[in-house]
């Protein structure tokens, strides 16, 4: 099948195709043989360096606790994110230039600057102008700055999502004697945020994985710092850096899943009923919208 990008392969494409496949999946299986190779020349795939795994202290100790701040971290990142995002975003659309133009500001400020530069000088500010303990400290700061980074890009994910409905969804809103902001909320920011949702989960994926930069840089006890005090421990660096992929692997797993059942549910709610209106409505519904017309006429 043609398209506008390209022509459908013919015979001999298809064979060069399936050539190139093979012979890149066989360079790929030598490339994961010839690395597990090396890695179990130096002992670093023994059956002892897995042993600790299969012990409880392992997870309760560093690995369960890494994860549950991880998840306190990046949920609270979340929780504040979000919202923060939603309100940049729609005064970035807003019809006084004042308010445009101090949104714009805090998001193209925030968005320009990298995270692991939000956290640190949001560990250095906590520490010299603020009474929070040594202990939460670390946590404040990774929270910190994932919002200020996150809020920003979330203000153009939201921003974009309502320039992206066509204008007449507003244009009718309006006809129909809607001000904006109830415009805004109750028919714009709906319908886009079924658009906005994959965006949207995809930067909630950065969220979680960006918590680790708190624990390299600041000692935040995140699950990837917890891995590394595990490892100095039991001497198996290889062992816990799979294990430590695997749990964020099923971890983002889990939310864009939920995500994805929640994009489905969302789209499937906005589908017409399928109901087919007979005369009889038809022309009810002219009366009642008649009388409501005249009403909000002589009202005004």
């Amino acid at each position: 099948m043609s398209s506008v990008l390209y022509d459908t392969p013919g015979p001999r494409a298809k064979v060069r195709n399936i050539v190139l496949s093979v012979v890149f999946a066989a360079l790929l299986v030598l490339l994961v043989w010839w690395v597990w190779q090396k890695m179990d020349d130096k002992n670093l795939l023994t059956s002892a360096q897995w042993s600790p795994f299969t012990e409880s202290e392992a997870w309760t100790t560093y690995l369960l606790p890494g994860l549950g701040d991880t998840l306190k971290a990046a949920a609270l990142a979340m929780l504040i994110a979000l919202p923060l995002g939603a309100v940049l975003g729609i005064a970035r659309l807003s019809d006084h230039a004042t308010v445009r133009a101090v949104s714009g500001t805090i998001v193209e400020f925030f968005r320009a600057i990298p995270v692991l530069l939000l956290i640190l000088f949001a560990n250095q500010f906590f520490s010299s102008s603020t009474d929070i303990t040594s202990e939460d400290r670390p946590l404040y700061a990774v929270v910190t700055g994932l919002v200020l980074y996150n809020a920003a890009v979330l203000a153009e994910i939201v921003r974009a999502g309502i320039l992206a409905l066509p204008r007449g969804q507003t244009e009718a809103a309006y006809a129909i004697g809607l001000r904006k902001g109830q415009t805004m909320s109750s028919i714009l920011l709906p319908q886009a945020v079924t658009a906005m949702l994959p965006a949207i989960v995809s930067q909630l994926v950065v969220i979680v994985k960006d918590t680790a930069l708190g624990g390299v840089m600041i000692g935040f006890t995140e699950l990837l710092n917890s891995r590394g005090t595990l490892a100095a421990n039991y001497a198996n660096p290889i062992p816990s850096f799979i294990v430590v992929a695997v749990m964020f692997i099923v971890l983002n797993f889990i939310l864009t899943s939920f995500a994805s059942w929640l994009e489905k549910r969302l789209r499937q709610s906005k589908r017409s009923t399928g109901a087919v209106l007979g005369t009889d409505d038809v022309a009810t519904s002219a009366v009642v919208g008649g009388t409501y017309g005249t009403g909000a006429g002589g009202a005004t």
